[in-house]
């Protein structure tokens, strides 16, 4: 899948296909999640002859989205009750803001967000692309906005 043509060379292993580093992400482990908590998603890379893929989700509900910020905007700190979500970042100059920690994460890089956990979205400077996958119920009124920059909170 190819969701930039524009992303500058990177310096990891997997430079040579345009296969993101997985910094984003904690390793998988074998331990069941608990009670009431959906596992981690596991994000499954395949190389081909051709160079390689990630999947993100196999046959389950989630919701796909790419969030447009434009230069020096950020969304609302909000929390949701009913999903989790997975952001990659299409472009540099995003800022990951998630439990309190801030990153400024390279091209390709992910962060899951769990229900319940404070998060916001931002650009550091240039119009940004994240790519966001929601898992579990998702709907736009479960957003609990906790500041906004436009008055919603």
């Amino acid at each position: 899948m190819t969701v930039q043509t524009d992303v500058p060379v990177q310096t990891d292993a997997r430079a040579q296909t345009g296969v993101p580093a997985q910094t984003g992400v904690p390793a998988q482990t074998d331990a069941p999640a608990p009670e009431g908590v959906r596992p981690e998603p596991d994000v499954l890379t395949e190389r081909r002859p051709w160079g390689a893929f990630e999947q993100f989700t196999l046959n389950e509900p989630s919701t796909v989205k790419i969030i447009y910020v434009e230069p020096g905007q950020r969304l609302s700190l909000q929390r949701h009750r009913d999903r989790d979500e997975l952001w990659v970042a299409l472009d540099p100059g995003a800022v990951f803001e998630v439990a309190g920690r801030r990153t400024l994460p390279e091209v390709g890089e992910r962060v899951l967000i769990r229900a319940g956990q404070t998060h916001r979205l931002g650009s550091d400077g240039p119009a940004v692309r994240v790519m966001e996958i929601a898992f579990g119920n998702f709907d736009e009124d479960d957003i609990e906005r906790l500041e906004d920059s436009y008055g919603r909170a």
